[in-house]
C-alpha cells in the first residue's frame, strides 16, 4: 500500500513539474487566485537576504549579498588620480556590472549580457543620484591627487531582481570600504603607504593618518515588484519575471525618500496607486534591509 501512495506522489510531482514548465503563466496564477507563490512567499514579502563584509581579501571594500538565489560579489579597488579641472577637489566612482555566464543558462560565452550595461547605468545613476557619497572625501590634495573608487560587482547567480542584490552589494561594500593609507614622497607625489610605515615613522606627514571609513549619506535600497493584473509580486524571482511583463523597481534611501523609480517597457500604469502601494512595500523592504546591513557591520566588528 505505501509502495503505491509513494508511486501515485511521485505521478503527481512529475505532472505538476510538466505543467509549470508548459504553462507557466497558468501555473503562477493558480497560486495568485490563492494569494501565495510557489515558494510559499506571500505576494508582499521577498526573499531571505544575507550579507557577509570583507570576501574579497584583497580588495580595499568588498561584500557578498545574497536574495534568495540571486547572489553578488561587489569588490572596490582604491586608486589615486589627478582630480579633473572641473572638479579639483573631489574624487571618483566607476561602477562595473559583470554577467559572467555562470550565473544563467540565459548568457552566452563570449557574448556580454544586454542586462549587464543597462544595471551598471542604474547603479551609476542611483549611487550618484542618491547623494550616498561625498566625492570631497575622496579628495587627497586639491587640484593635485584624489581617490579613484573602481566597483566591480559579479552577479554569480541570477534569480530575478539583480538589480536589488547588486544595489544592496554596492552599498554594502561601500559600507565596509576602508580608505588607504597615503603620504607624499620626495618628488611630492601620492603614494601608498604599507602596514610596516604606518607602525614606525615616516619621513613625511602622511595625507591621511591611518585607515578610514567612508561616511555614507542615506544609502539607497530598492525593492521590485512585478505587476500582473490585479496582483503585486515583491522581489520576483527570475522564472516570474520572464512570464509577467510589468516590472516596476521603486530606490528609496533610508530615510525613505524617494531616489527613483524604473519601469522599463510594459503597458502604462491606469492608477498612481499601483506605484503607492510598490512605494509602501519598498518603505518595509527598506526597514529589512537595514538590519541586515547593520548585522553584518556588527558581525565584522566582532570578528
Amino acid at each position: 500500500m505505501a509502495a503505491v501512495n509513494g508511486s501515485s506522489e511521485l505521478s503527481s510531482e512529475m505532472e505538476v513539474d510538466a505543467f509549470r514548465r508548459l504553462f507557466p503563466l497558468r501555473y503562477h496564477e493558480y497560486h495568485l487566485l490563492k494569494s501565495v507563490r510557489p515558494d510559499a512567499r506571500k505576494l508582499g514579502s521577498a526573499r531571505d537576504t544575507t550579507l557577509a563584509l570583507g570576501a574579497v581579501s584583497s580588495a580595499d571594500g568588498s561584500a557578498l549579498a545574497k536574495i534568495g538565489s540571486t547572489t553578488m560579489l561587489a569588490a572596490i579597488k582604491m586608486e589615486v588620480m589627478t582630480p579633473t579641472v572641473e572638479c579639483p577637489d573631489e574624487g571618483s566612482i566607476a561602477i562595473e556590472f559583470h554577467m559572467p555566464p555562470i550565473c544563467s543558462p540565459l548568457v552566452r560565452p563570449g557574448r556580454p549580457a544586454e542586462a549587464a550595461t543597462v544595471i551598471s547605468k542604474q547603479l551609476s545613476d542611483t549611487i550618484f543620484s542618491s547623494g550616498m557619497i561625498d566625492l570631497k572625501e575622496l579628495c587627497l590634495v586639491g587640484g593635485k591627487a584624489a581617490w579613484m573608487a573602481y566597483l566591480d560587482i559579479y552577479c554569480m547567480d541570477a534569480d530575478g531582481a539583480l538589480f536589488d542584490a547588486a544595489l544592496l552589494s554596492a552599498v554594502a561594500a561601500f559600507s565596509h570600504l576602508n580608505i588607504p593609507v597615503v603620504s607624499l614622497n620626495d618628488d611630492g607625489r601620492i603614494v601608498l603607504v604599507s602596514e610596516d610605515n604606518v607602525r614606525g615613522k615616516l619621513e613625511k606627514e602622511p595625507v591621511n593618518k591611518e585607515k578610514r571609513k567612508l561616511k555614507l549619506n542615506s544609502p539607497p535600497f530598492s525593492l521590485t515588484c512585478i505587476l500582473h493584473k490585479n496582483y503585486i509580486l515583491a522581489d520576483p524571482t527570475a522564472e516570474e519575471e520572464s512570464i509577467m511583463e510589468t516590472v516596476v523597481t521603486v530606490v528609496l534611501d533610508s530615510s525613505y525618500q524617494l531616489v527613483s523609480l524604473y519601469k522599463p517597457g510594459g503597458p502604462v500604469l491606469a492608477h498612481t496607486s499601483v506605484i503607492q502601494d510598490c512605494v509602501a512595500l519598498t518603505r518595509r523592504r527598506v526597514k529589512e534591509l537595514q538590519n541586515v546591513l547593520n548585522e553584518a557591520i556588527s558581525d565584522m566588528e566582532v570578528d
